[in-house]
């Protein structure tokens, strides 16, 4: 990195001036389409969301997630046009229809916010790591920084409304131990050891993102225009509450609290839909992506093997289950194709 001395005798980057006419990488194209993506579905979601809310701190933070949405959205166009990249085409306001009456109570509101900030923390600090031009770093270290804030505001309102269930405690260690049997390691026959810390917290994290996604999919599963989405959503809400008992029965077993709230109660009667099928097939593919990837991470940091043998069965039956909904997305033409590399082999013929 270079600098000189202007004219006017003021120091510039030679590198920042230079970044922005460098190509963007795969790393950073995928970043910011994916964002752009994710942007555009919560713009029309927190519209929905804001038209129907009781809670004022509430609407407050769901006006603040819109404003960040929305300046996002701008900031990636910009981005878009100046590489002379094609805006995608995201989600737009035909996706959400504004008359249509509340689905979720402001509880899921809070719920979704809380599973949101660590969603955006994490995918934005994965970006930050991969990124390399100025402008692009710049955009996604904003956004890590605001989803911080967003994140610590959501659990205050979740807090001062005694809508938070904090993670269960485990006892003060006395002293320093080692593990000296490898029952340590072991889960199906004999005397299984009690949970690890981070094995109860994967686990009632795991179990409050299958209670939200049962919410969730139970109130689309309501309202979809499509018969076979309505029957793909069905099968979700099975699927989510079966993996919801799978983890709470696992805390249960070591007589943990379960940290965990079934939310379908918190879901109106309302059969009109607030989004478009495609909408809300995108948010559910998208929440099936993250769990797939968290039970990875949740596999990885457990070591008593009838834990990791679980998470692969789970992973297994999600991942089908995925795959189903792509197929719906494409017959119906709602999958907007990411950025891919060059098909050489069609090229050469």
């Amino acid at each position: 990195m270079k600098n000189y001395q202007n004219p006017n005798n003021e120091e510039v980057n030679i590198m920042e001036n230079n970044d922005q006419k460098t190509e963007l990488t795969a790393a950073e194209i995928s970043s910011l389409w994916t964002s752009y993506q994710n942007d555009t579905m919560l713009i029309c979601g927190l519209q929905h969301f804001l038209k129907n809310v009781d809670n004022e701190e509430v609407k407050s933070i769901l006006e603040q997630m819109l404003s960040i949405s929305e300046q996002h959205k701008k900031k990636l166009t910009q981005i878009f046009n100046n590489d002379n990249y094609p805006v995608p085409q995201g989600f737009l306001e035909k996706d959400v229809n504004l008359d249509a009456p509340r689905l979720f109570s402001d509880r899921i509101y809070v719920e979704l916010l809380l599973q949101m900030g660590g969603f955006h923390m994490a995918i934005y600090g994965l970006a930050l790591s991969q990124v390399e031009r100025d402008d692009i770093i710049h955009f996604y270290s904003d956004a890590l920084n605001e989803s911080h804030e967003i994140n610590k505001k959501v659990k205050e309102i979740a807090k001062n409304n005694r809508l938070y269930v904090r993670y269960p405690q485990i006892p003060k260690a006395k002293q320093i131990e080692f593990v000296t049997d490898d029952s340590f390691l072991t889960g199906w026959f004999g005397d299984r050891r009690p949970l690890l810390g981070v094995e109860i917290t994967a686990l009632v994290l795991n179990a409050r993102r299958n209670a939200l996604g049962q919410a969730l999919i139970t109130g689309f599963s309501q309202v979809a225009g499509s018969k076979e989405v309505r029957k793909y959503f069905e099968k979700g809400r099975d699927i989510s509450a079966k993996q919801l008992d799978i983890f709470t029965s696992l805390l249960r077993d070591d007589y943990i609290s379960e940290g965990a709230r079934i939310l379908t109660s918190e879901v109106t009667d309302s059969t009109a839909s607030p989004f478009s099928d495609k909408l809300m097939m995108f948010l559910i593919t998208t929440l099936i992506a993250s769990g797939m990837g968290q039970y990875g991470t949740s596999m990885s940091i457990s070591p008593r093997h009838d834990l990791g043998v679980q998470y692969a069965r789970l992973i297994a039956e999600i991942a089908k289950y995925s795959n189903k909904g792509a197929n719906i997305m494409i017959e119906n033409g709602w999958m907007e194709q990411p950025p891919i590399a060059a098909d050489r082999k069609k090229l050469a013929k």
